[in-house]
């Protein structure tokens, strides 16, 4: 009597999932670790320019506080980038965070044309059509 072959079936050949997940892994961790660097050095130029921050509980509130000194559009951010201001490299790190999730998603919309896939092409289309449509809504609202 033959015993049934119970060796594991063969792993795919195709190697492209793999490296699918790894390109959308180090994407996200790329987007992730510029993030928090530029949140870090925006947080030490402030408190380089500015040591009151250390000593006085009032200028430290005063950064804190709702409405503070941080720039609130792309051209205020880049004035402050061009000025060293602190709070405008954290503003930066800050939509790095944003736009990572979303570069993640474009980039997977490529995978799919790429692997020739047009129900997901079409979906992940839409899922960054609505990205789209929700931060030019709310930047006029």
């Amino acid at each position: 009597m033959s015993q049934p072959d119970s060796a594991p079936p063969p792993a795919s050949s195709d190697p492209w999932p793999e490296r699918v997940e790894v390109l959308n892994s180090n994407l996200l961790r790329v987007g992730v670790l510029a993030s928090m660097t530029f949140v870090l050095a925006g947080l030490g130029l402030m408190f380089f320019h500015h040591p009151s921050y250390f000593l006085s509980a009032q200028e430290l509130q005063r950064l804190t506080s709702p409405g503070a000194a941080f720039p609130k559009s792309l051209p205020e951010v880049a004035a402050g980038l061009r000025d060293r201001r602190g709070q405008s490299v954290v503003v930066v790190g800050l939509l790095i965070l944003i736009v990572t999730p979303i570069l993640r998603v474009a980039l997977s919309m490529v995978l799919f044309a790429l692997e020739r896939d047009p129900t997901f092409v079409v979906i992940t289309a839409a899922v960054l059509s609505i990205l789209a449509a929700s931060f030019f809504l709310g930047a006029v609202g």
